[in-house]
């Protein structure tokens, strides 16, 4: 099909066009990328002599300039037909917003409130090894936590069956039970004083219910100086919570047995009008955890903690059953 008559057939199926659909199919027809009637033409320049490309060149794409504005004409005259009249005093739709999941919430929450008081934050890796998530934080072989029902244990080995190397002292592979790792991970690459918080993902190998979850976040903190005790603890802790449920809060501490720290204590909350909850475990670093990363046990001291960030929102927005948060539901989602 010649210049003329690309020209004379496009402007009548233009004029003819009744609807959006149909001047939408005039521009496929004839400028469409793959089989358009204009963009053949342009396509075949490639194949003509000089003197040819030079004419007709010119006139093809005057041409295509000349049928995208006979479109575009077409297509304003065909929304003025068709369309609505704007009533510009009538509200807007309303937008509809995303909304964050209640775990991001809350853990952003926790950074912002540790970071005002001078703690770092410190992510670290959640497939773990034996020494990091044991050994090096005082559990010994026979503790329960090492019963394979407790933890996810990993094959070392690639999906195309290369092995992963691990060294004899790292021990056999798994992901992480708690955020405690990334104290030994840490210590061993950094010196005193420091104060930092662990915000992240863990897991354990067991049933669940309205509160246990094979998948769930802790947040681990640690501070270490030549002169920490429990009072700078509880300052610490104290300060976390009144900020965090933005109340004066009731605060009760245990007695409790944690291997990585001695002495340990648990800690319980009482919100006003409330009941007692318990909502962290802590103590004083163990010697034996300073002996693994090479401090000296004279020299520095320290406490570390660990709570349940799932626990805290649960408190927080009084949800009873902790599968909530991993159900996917956008209905629970929506509601924050």
């Amino acid at each position: 099909m010649d210049i003329a008559s690309i020209r004379e057939n496009a402007k009548k199926d233009i004029q003819n066009a009744k609807d959006a659909k149909a001047i939408d199919a005039v521009r496929i027809k004839y400028l469409g990328r793959k089989d358009g009637a204009l963009t053949n033409v342009l396509k075949s320049l490639k194949d003509m002599s000089l003197e040819e490309k030079r004419k007709i060149g010119v006139e093809a794409n005057a041409l295509k300039l000349e049928l995208e504005g006979l479109i575009e004409k077409k297509e304003k005259e065909l929304s003025a037909k068709g369309g609505k009249r704007l009533d510009v005093t009538k509200p807007g739709k309303k937008v509809a917003l995303g909304h964050l999941h209640p775990l991001t919430k809350i853990d952003k929450e926790i950074r912002d409130i540790f970071s005002s008081i001078n703690f770092t934050i410190v992510d670290g890796p959640e497939l773990e090894d034996e020494y990091h998530n044991f050994d090096a934080l005082n559990i010994p072989a026979d503790h329960p936590a090492r019963d394979m029902w407790d933890t996810f244990w990993v094959k070392p080995t690639t999906d195309n069956g290369e092995k992963i190397k691990v060294s004899e002292k790292s021990g056999k592979l798994l992901m992480r039970t708690h955020t405690s790792p990334m104290q030994i991970r840490y210590m061993e690459t950094h010196k005193p004083p420091f104060q930092i918080i662990v915000p992240g993902r863990t897991f354990r190998y067991e049933a669940t219910d309205a509160s246990h979850e094979i998948n769930f976040y802790q947040v681990e903190g640690l501070m270490v100086g030549p002169d920490i005790t429990l009072a700078n603890f509880k300052f610490v802790i104290e300060t976390f919570f009144k900020k965090f449920f933005g109340k004066e809060l009731e605060f009760r501490y245990r007695p409790s047995y944690f291997p990585f720290v001695e002495p340990g204590v648990e800690l319980d909350i009482k919100l006003p009008g409330g009941k007692w909850l318990e909502v962290m475990g802590a103590g004083m670093v163990h010697r034996n955890v300073f002996d693994a990363v090479k401090y000296d046990r004279r020299e520095v001291q320290g406490f570390a903690f660990g709570m349940g960030l799932d626990r805290l929102a649960m408190i927080k927005y009084s949800i009873p059953d902790i599968r909530l948060f991993y159900s996917g539901d956008a209905r629970f989602t929506e509601q924050f």
